[in-house]
């Protein structure tokens, strides 16, 4: 079995290659859950100065913090796995519907002002590929933003994080186990410091770490929405023993009263189909997750269907 991590190369949409590379998109939704991008049109100026920031912005206002919470808890000494904490500092920005970047503290005003700016782009990037998944799902174009849209528009968010050197990395994970409850993430990491893993025929498989790529990963609303042709894949972060890991991942969801129900076209497909998937609204969806993050997405997706019969949802609301 071919086990090298998908690359897909963007600026190939738009030459005599566009055919095999969506074919690789869709290879890569359907059997990894995950893929690498490459020539995406962001820059690497852009991309060059949002790592520095991120880096300067940690050893500045966070650092001290982590080392203080890691002493507090003794993790240094720890004897057996920790199962109930990250070895990780994170902080969130929200982008859509409303940002919230103006109210972080700590935050230089140039370092503000690129996240704001390199957050359109993934905006942009990420609606983008949700049209690639379209047409590569024979779907209408359109059609994934428009279920995401809801009555309020997106939900659209990043997670910046820092993952410090870490002395027990066998019994204290990065980020523990867990597959993501949204729609499409984009994640911009580091490029020297691995950790990555997802979970490929039961096997961990390390997600390379490529200078200026965008990593993409599919949430557990796209598996609903194309009725399990894509799936949502486990993933985990190993801490390391030397060297901070970067990550900064941007989440784009549905909107928190969009409405997720397999896609009628694709239901009509797989009839056949044994796995039914639920019809929920989102927010619904989310306030179980956050309960049972890091358990298998399965139960999740029985307790909607569970509730599905207790509770009518109306029609999607179009743009």
């Amino acid at each position: 079995m071919d086990q090298h991590f998908p690359i897909v190369d963007m600026g190939k949409l738009n030459t005599e290659e566009r055919k095999s590379t969506m074919e690789k998109i869709k290879d890569a939704c359907e059997n990894w859950g995950f893929f690498e991008l490459v020539n995406h049109g962001i820059s690497i100026e852009m991309m060059d100065k949002v790592e520095k920031l991120t880096k300067d912005h940690y050893k500045k206002c966070m650092e001290q913090r982590f080392k203080e919470m890691v002493a507090s808890k003794g993790l240094e000494c720890v004897q057996s796995e920790i199962n109930d904490l990250d070895w990780e500092s994170t902080f969130f920005l929200r982008h859509l519907p409303s940002s919230n970047i103006s109210e972080i503290p700590d935050l230089d005003d140039d370092y503000r002002k690129i996240m704001k700016e390199f957050a359109l782009k993934l905006e942009n990037l990420a609606e983008e590929l949700l049209d690639l998944l379209c047409e590569n799902l024979g779907l209408e174009k359109g059609y994934l933003k428009k279920v995401f849209y809801g009555s309020k528009g997106p939900n659209f968010g990043t997670k910046v994080s820092n993952y410090p050197p870490c002395p027990k990395p066998d019994l204290i994970k990065g980020l523990r186990a867990h597959t993501d409850a949204g729609g499409i993430i984009l994640l911009f990491q580091d490029d020297k410091v691995s950790g990555l893993q997802l979970l490929k025929d039961d096997q961990w498989i390390d997600v390379p770490p490529m200078r200026h790529s965008i990593v993409i990963n599919l949430g557990d609303q796209l598996e609903v929405i194309t009725n399990g042709k894509y799936k949502s894949v486990m993933h985990r972060v190993i801490a390391q023993t030397d060297g901070a890991r970067m990550s900064i991942a941007s989440f784009y969801n549905p909107s928190d009263d969009a409405i997720i129900s397999p896609a009628p076209t694709l239901l009509k497909e797989n009839e056949t189909t044994s796995e039914i998937y639920p019809k929920f609204v989102f927010d619904d969806y989310m306030k179980l997750y956050m309960g049972l993050k890091f358990q298998a997405k399965e139960p999740r997706f029985e307790a909607m269907m569970k509730a599905m019969s207790s509770v009518e949802v109306g029609p999607v609301v179009s743009i």
